[in-house]
């Protein structure tokens, strides 16, 4: 599989391509039947959980810019918003064991002069650090499809560097170049 098509947009500024005219009349038609005129909305789950509306919203404001903010993309930018919710919620959790774990460590000697047993000691210790990786595994999943996501909607910046026209050279006049001492 090679690298997807240039849309319509990079290839009108290029301003050169060996598409007919046809051919690029029709790939700004198609690629306006994807999108639907009508603005995307927060759905109600988004906009209840603090941190997906937070980055809903600095979604918005980014896909705004370059006309991106139409419904053919709400359930995945809903979506994606809820998995960043979820992510970092996890994260925290994660964090909070590991403050578990390092105070368990430093209040060792007290648990154990308090009567709890060296062996119940370190099943605890070893139920936390199993916690703390089983949190890592689901944060390590939900970011996945994060990337997921982000690639396949230009929130990477490979996947928006290939949407991006490339610099327009201006054709230069080699006689011109000498006469200016070039």
């Amino acid at each position: 599989m090679g690298r997807p098509s240039k849309p319509y947009a990079v290839l009108a500024q290029e301003k050169k391509s060996h598409r007919t005219k046809a051919e690029m009349d029709a790939r700004k038609k198609g690629e306006a039947a994807f999108a639907t005129g009508e603005t995307l909305k927060e759905k109600p789950e988004t906009r209840q959980n603090l941190t997906a509306h937070k980055e809903f919203l600095r979604l918005k404001k980014i896909l705004m810019s370059i006309n991106k903010w139409d419904a053919i993309y709400e359930n995945v930018i809903n979506r994606y918003c809820l998995l960043y919710a979820e992510c970092f919620e996890f994260e925290g959790k994660r964090e909070q064991f590991f403050r578990d774990l390092c105070s368990l460590d430093e209040e060792k000697e007290e648990l154990i002069d308090s009567g709890m047993s060296i062996s119940a000691f370190y099943k605890l210790k070893n139920q936390i650090q199993k916690n703390i990786i089983d949190l890592d595994k689901q944060v390590q999943a939900k970011r996945k499809m994060l990337m997921d996501i982000e690639k396949e909607n230009i929130m990477t910046i490979a996947s928006a560097l290939r949407n991006v026209p490339k610099k327009e050279e201006t054709p230069t006049n080699p006689l011109l170049e000498v006469l200016k001492g070039g």
